[in-house]
């Protein structure tokens, strides 16, 4: 009996069970990003997915995971017809967070390549994947590195390994399936319009249903066994219901009428991505098949659109991801013909009229348990239909923003190969190097080993360097004092800092907030790559009170000291005028000092910094070009904070780096 949580089991969250049951239904869809807060049963309602697919046929000792009939070129098993196929789950992957280009894509297989056998490789977890599932959690955190390989795979359907003396392809088609938390930061655009459909998910708030959730879980950890048994006759049903939806499939119809309403949609929803419009006709078509339907009306449009198009809306780095609902009814409401009902079925259908006691049930989250097979597939598509989500107005597309280029960083822990240098003791073994480096030693020795075996010594030894880009911290230390209040200064340094948070977005940069006023500063935001919340935090800081600049500036070091580990350096963006009137406590000194003295041992660490001076009027002090002095630093004037003046300013200092 399985350990995994049986998926018929989960608690409510029918567009989430609904969008995993349509890739399973039809692959080609393109796999799910699961986005939500913790503890919502995201990672769950993934694993528990391979439980209720119809299992494949694969041959035994098959690494690639090849279809009957189809052996990948570089799979000997197949490739010599060893043995028969035999029906199995589906292949669920897991791609760690840390793992290396080599374990996702394959390498040389060092231990064949040591005993003198020809190059061979060792497939890594995209073959594990084929036909299968790609499970990543937490894929927002994901190395930029590992979403490249993603990004190119996802696209071919096909693993290329040019590496090691390796010139290799295999077949790596697979479902995406991630979930991510957007308190941790946000996707990159490529990678998120990457996934077919997004759900968005929430804990619940009805109690009856939160006591519900808990008790099953108690249960499933008392026994795992009999809790999956108690479960399994649901857990076949639904099995057989996408086995039938899959059957169905390609006979379900999707006519002109509706191919011009998906169109439609998308480009009245200002969506860019045609992949927006592949995803909902294959979407729409798997909805009417989870039916048993062979037509798809436009009910099944919109339910596809609701999944498919919220994620690929988004335009800005702070506009939120959501449909506007009304916009979308009313434009479905307009394609249909005016005799037309409202579920559209032929006469030789099979599929079941919705009933209200069914959109309240898909509501309530009670499609599970009781329902059996039919129950499900009526509730999940009549939850889809009721999707409520955040309204997000139109508006024109915006010109092209310039994306910034991270920190170059020269023999970084990931990245591009540049070479491979001689190392007795390397961190980062360059295989193929070392190997060639020991043939040819080998080959000139006289008593080179028989048989054709490669001896390795230590003086064979190669380091891989390697190239890659590192994002950046940028520490934004922020004066909301009662002198930066005055005038309404504090919103036009908003506004400045928010267009930085824009380019620092596309860079996908970590970003951290120092706000100081009072007796003391405090850390507003820990490092984070999400700048929803860092433009949160800037929009909600209150103003008032004195200046302890030296504080701030001190919380600012220990900060730059505790990210010290990472590859490159942090930029420190402070916003004052620089009148400080607080010192340290315990220290009676001259808080100005103060301040000169902690600027002074940030340039002794080489931190590069960035002064924004937020003083105005006829008399002015100067103190912020100062305290830039001792940094060593540029200092722009309130004058001269505009977006596109402030961006370029940063991407200079980050680039002289």
């Amino acid at each position: 009996m399985s350990a995994v949580y049986p998926f018929a089991a989960i608690v409510g969250q029918p567009l989430l069970k609904q969008a995993l049951l349509l890739c399973a239904v039809d692959p080609g869809i393109g796999g799910v990003l699961i986005r939500g807060d913790k503890g919502t049963a995201k990672s769950t309602a993934a694993r528990g997915l391979t439980q209720v697919l119809p299992g494949i046929a694969r041959v035994p000792g098959c690494a690639f995971n090849c279809a009957p009939g189809q052996p990948a070129a570089a799979c000997e098993v197949c490739q010599a017809g060893q043995g028969g196929a035999l029906d199995g789950e589906v292949p669920f992957v897991t791609l760690p967070l840390g793992a290396t280009e080599d374990r996702v894509l394959g390498a040389l297989d060092l231990q064949k390549a040591l005993q003198g056998a020809q190059r061979a490789f060792q497939p890594g977890l995209l073959a594990a994947a084929h036909r299968g599932i790609l499970y990543i959690d937490e894929v927002n955190l994901l190395a930029d590195h590992l979403v490249d390989v993603l990004l190119d795979v996802a696209a071919m359907g096909v693993n290329a390994v040019q590496r090691e003396g390796l010139s290799m392809s295999h077949p790596a088609r697979f479902t995406l399936v991630g979930t991510m938390n957007l308190e941790e930061g946000d996707l990159r655009p490529q990678l998120l319009d990457r996934f077919g459909l997004m759900v968005e998910v929430a804990a619940p708030r009805d109690k009856a249903v939160r006591a519900d959730v808990v008790r099953r879980r108690i249960a499933y950890e008392a026994d795992p066994a009999a809790f999956a048994a108690h479960w399994q006759e649901q857990q076949d049903a639904l099995r057989a219901q996408v086995a039938q939806a899959q059957r169905l499939l390609p006979q379900v119809a999707l006519d002109d009428a509706m191919l011009e309403l998906i169109s439609h949609l998308c480009c009245e929803f200002e969506v860019a991505s045609l992949r927006a419009d592949i995803v909902m006709h294959k979407t729409a078509r798997a909805i009417a098949a989870l039916q048993e339907r062979s037509r798809v009306t436009p009910d099944d449009v919109k339910a596809a659109a609701q999944l498919a198009l919220p994620h690929r809306r988004r335009r800005k780095p702070f506009e939120q991801a959501g449909m506007d609902q009304d916009k979308l009814d009313e434009l479905v409401e307009q394609a249909r013909a005016p005799d037309q009902p409202d579920r559209q079925r032929d006469d030789g259908e099979s599929g079941r009229p919705e009933t209200d006691d069914a959109r309240d049930e898909a509501e309530q989250g009670e499609d599970q348990g009781e329902g059996g097979e039919r129950t499900f597939a009526v509730a999940a598509a009549g939850a889809a239909r009721k999707i409520s989500v955040e309204a997000m107005p139109a508006s024109p597309a915006p010109a092209q923003a310039a994306a910034g280029r991270r920190s170059a960083v020269q023999d970084a822990k990931r990245g591009s190969a540049l070479r491979a240098v001689p190392d007795a003791n390397p961190d980062r073994l360059a295989v193929g190097a070392t190997l060639r480096s020991a043939a040819v030693r080998g080959a000139l020795a006289e008593d080179a080993p028989q048989g054709g075996a490669i001896r390795v010594t230590p003086a064979d030894l190669h380091r891989q360097v390697r190239s890659g880009k590192s994002a950046n911290l940028i520490v934004f230390v922020v004066d909301a004092s009662g002198s930066m209040a005055a005038q309404r200064r504090m919103e036009a340094v908003k506004g400045a800092v928010l267009a930085l948070l824009t380019d620092a977005y596309q860079r996908r940069d970590q970003l951290a907030v120092i706000a100081f006023r009072g007796e003391s500063a405090e850390l507003l935001l820990e490092p984070t790559r999400s700048v929803d919340l860092a433009e949160q935090g800037l929009r909600e800081l209150p103003t008032g009170g004195r200046t302890p600049l030296p504080h701030a500036l001190q919380l600012a070091l220990r900060l730059l000291e505790k990210s010290a580990q990472q590859e490159a350096p942090p930029l420190l963006v402070i916003l004052s005028d620089g009148r400080a009137n607080v010192g340290l406590p315990g220290d009676e000194s001259d808080p100005w000092r103060q301040t000169l003295a902690a600027a002074e041992l940030l340039a002794a660490r080489g931190t590069p910094a960035l002064v924004l001076d937020t003083e105005t009027g006829y008399i002015r002090l100067g103190r912020a070009a100062q305290l830039a002095q001792a940094l060593g630093a540029p200092c722009l004037t309130l004058e001269q904070l505009t977006g596109d003046a402030l961006a370029l300013t940063v991407r200079a200092q980050l680039g002289a780096r």
